[in-house]
């Protein structure tokens, strides 16, 4: 791939690097269907149970390429949309990945960058990392990232960060929950590959389910039907190998069988 980097840390633990560090990985079109493509091929992959996000050089993603969003400026609406809707796509796809993603930022991550980690299911941030939901700047809005940093730091916040378009800094970033760790630059790597290593100590069908459970639950009332739902998950769950497998590890004292040795 021209834009990106497909490698593994580790057995079973992928990483795609954005490689666009001139442009500190500000994506375009050709990055956008790059991503979907390495996100699905790895999806498919039965050897690969971790999918890792980062971004080459000093900067974790810069957001959209302000080219392409010139040309965007230009083009028709009907171009726009369906410029748009690969966009939107690419991050479902990221976000409805059935394995565990995890995004690693160091420096600045702007704009559809805080989308990019917000897809992820967890975000570690060097401490030198910096975080803008900037759109409002140039005139337009996070529209097709909206939902995901919703999602990860609750309305009131989102609009908080999109209205002002405020840089804030790593602390201020785990304190809302935009990441779920801080450590130092050179630690960072460290740091995820101890957050990989509690990843693989579970299983690949119950990550699985887990992503698939928790997407379809709302913040709000546990109602008959959500209860309904949660009962028929576990009792299906309850009965597979991989279920077998754990409880009989767990009593006889020994790793389960999916734990790398």
């Amino acid at each position: 791939m021209k834009n990106l980097i497909i490698s593994f840390r580790a057995t079973g633990v992928a990483q795609v690097t954005m490689s666009r560090p001139s442009v500190f990985n500000a994506f375009d079109e050709a990055m956008i269907a790059e991503l979907e493509t390495a996100f699905n091929q790895l999806a498919a992959d039965p050897v690969v149970r971790v999918i890792v996000l980062a971004g080459e050089g000093r900067h974790f993603s810069a957001g959209a390429d302000l080219q392409w969003m010139q040309r965007a400026s230009t083009a028709s609406h009907e171009w726009n949309l369906n410029d748009a809707r690969r966009f939107a796509g690419m991050l479902a796809c990221i976000e409805a990945c059935p394995k565990p993603t995890v995004a690693r930022v160091q420096g600045a991550a702007l704009g559809g960058g805080v989308g990019l980690m917000c897809a992820c299911d967890i975000a570690i941030a060097a401490d030198n990392a910096s975080f803008a939901v900037s759109e409002a700047k140039f005139g337009i809005l996070p529209a097709v990232i909206g939902p995901y940093v919703v999602n990860a730091v609750g309305r009131r916040q989102a609009r908080h960060l999109a209205l002002t378009t405020r840089r804030i800094t790593a602390d201020q970033a785990l304190a809302i929950g935009l990441v779920q760790q801080v450590v130092a630059l050179d630690a960072l790597d460290a740091a995820l590959d101890a957050t990989v290593t509690e990843l693989l100590a579970g299983g690949t069908n119950a990550h699985r389910e887990i992503k698939q459970l928790f997407g379809q639950l709302e913040v709000g009332p546990i109602t008959s039907e959500v209860r309904e739902l949660t009962a028929q998950t576990i009792s299906r769950v309850r009965g597979t190998d991989e279920a077998r497998e754990g409880f009989t590890a767990f009593l006889d004292k020994r790793p389960a069988n999916w734990i790398p040795q």
